[in-house]
């Protein structure tokens, strides 16, 4: 049998408790999970093969050298380590290129870990306490570490996903021919799937069943963030979670004596950006680099969607998850699992490292159900960064190789895309739009994406008329005909309907 990729440990961590006291830093939860990890192989021992660790990027608590922090807990000394740039993809494309780097005979064994202890920082900011541990700026970063957004975007609020991610919702519900309340209850309607699976997680931050109506009503405590959505369909970032995989070789696995039982094999992997900028996609209900990313791990493996058992499609707001679906030609109501931990907004939003808990997650459930396949997706920035492995217990047939991702990455940026003005003049209309909402409950800003009648697309706000921003949170805005002006000095557009 050839050195077939497999991943033959997994560990998770969630620190549920909300006191200080009990507080733990990344680097520890990392070395916890790492160490469950190497408990689950069935070879305890399997840390001192670690030939690469590979941290994914941490977005609460960075250090100088948190690759060197682990393998210190750890007690090992890898020849190779790693330390990630940004992205939600990160965890999938590190176990795709670790996979091929183990079948070409250039790694052993590599473990992979990541983890995000935002809760109890939030804790001790609002206490004014301070944490006693070790931080500072990373020494080396791999990986593309471009920033997500242009200066144009900047400028008219499109930084955050929270206001972006809103934006590809609206789009979506227009190209379905939805009203706004039916949208709602579509979008609530497949929320609500995802925390069945919350639910019944120990591992998830808020393991409770909801209803779309829960989901979807707007109160204090699921106050408006930007329309259309409401705090319960947003990623939850403030978690203290932690995972890790150990990823080999089936030979290696074998020497090691590691027990096939274990062993779950990588069939197939992609990844793909989608055009870098949100002002250069073609269009906002749908994403040529998902479905690159998973057609090519689908074909890698040799299988067709209908061959898979259940998914874990990246959730961190419902648009992204719709992009999946769109992607692989399902639609929302599909009978198949679309998660295995219960989504970002449910089981917890782990910064970069949501994808390492849906690994391991599935990676117990093909254990458990031999012969089962798995589609797994990972998503960065505002959709943009894009990685997906196909698993299973049973073993690849044939040759195991990764087609290079310049592949399709050329294909995706050979498509078209508007022309894009950062001083647009003249008629508009809407394309897609959001409002974004303060935290004390009232409209702050509306963001309009549109195209001038020449055809150039821009990014705008509206004016801060609180009247006007409700009325685009209960009227169809998409189609609005105004015009847009720009600021000379700040450079800044304001689109006015007419």
């Amino acid at each position: 049998m050839p050195n077939y990729p497999v991943i033959v440990g997994v560990g998770q961590f969630t620190n549920h408790s909300k006191s200080l006291d009990d507080a733990i830093e990344p680097a520890e939860m990392m070395a916890m999970a790492a160490r469950s990890a190497a408990e689950d192989s069935g070879k305890g021992d399997i840390l001192s093969s670690v030939d690469s660790l590979q941290i994914v990027n941490l977005l609460t608590w960075p250090y100088e050298d948190a690759p060197g922090l682990v393998a210190t807990r750890l007690g090992i000394s890898p020849a190779h380590t790693l330390y990630s740039a940004v992205g939600g993809d990160t965890p999938q494309r590190l176990i795709n290129e670790a996979a091929e780097a183990i079948v070409k005979g250039e790694r052993r064994a590599v473990l992979i870990a990541g983890s995000e202890a935002m809760a109890s920082r939030n804790r001790a900011r609002a206490k004014d306490l301070k944490l006693d541990w070790q931080r500072g700026t990373p020494r080396e970063v791999v990986g593309d570490g471009r920033t997500g957004f242009t200066e144009a975007e900047a400028r008219h609020g499109a930084v955050m996903p929270t206001r972006v991610y809103p934006l590809f919702e609206n789009a979506l519900r227009a190209h379905l021919g939805q009203t706004i309340d039916e949208h709602q209850q579509y979008v609530g309607e497949l929320c609500s799937r995802f925390t069945k699976v919350a639910a019944k997680n120990p591992y998830a931050w808020f393991p409770q069943e909801r209803t779309p109506e829960e989901i979807t009503t707007v109160s204090p405590s699921n106050r408006w963030v930007s329309f259309p959505y409401p705090k319960l369909m947003n990623a939850i970032m403030a978690v203290d979670q932690a995972a890790a995989v150990i990823v080999t070789g089936s030979e290696t696995a074998k020497d090691l004596g590691i027990p096939e039982t274990q062993w779950v094999y990588l069939h197939g992997c992609g990844q793909a950006n989608d055009k870098w900028f949100v002002s250069d996609r073609a269009n906002y209900h749908e994403s040529p680099g998902i479905k690159a990313t998973t057609s090519r791990a689908l074909s890698m493996a040799g299988l067709s969607v209908d061959d898979i058992d259940f998914f874990d499609l990246y959730s961190c707001f419902p648009s992204a998850v719709q992009y999946g679906l769109d992607a692989l030609g399902l639609r929302t109501d599909e009978a198949r699992d679309l998660t295995v931990t219960g989504g970002l907004p449910y089981f917890g939003g782990a910064g970069n490292n949501y994808v390492m808990h849906s690994v391991a997650a599935a990676v117990e459930r093909l254990r458990a159900n031999p012969g089962q396949k798995a589609l797994l997706t990972g998503l960065g920035w505002f959709s943009t960064k894009h990685s997906a492995g196909v698993y299973s217990s049973t073993p690849p047939k044939g040759e195991w190789k990764r087609a290079d991702p310049k592949v399709d990455q050329e294909a995706v940026e050979a498509m078209a895309s508007p022309e894009v003005t950062d001083s647009p003049e003249g008629a508009a209309t809407v394309e897609t739009y959001t409002v974004g909402f303060g935290r004390e409950g009232g409209p702050e800003i509306g963001i309009v994406i549109g195209r001038l009648d020449s055809g150039e697309r821009f990014i705008a706000n509206t004016p801060t008329d609180a009247d006007l921003l409700w009325s685009m949170t209960r009227e169809e805005f998409i189609g609005t005909k105004g015009t847009v002006n720009t600021d000379a000095t700040t450079k800044q557009a304001v689109f006015t309907p007419v």
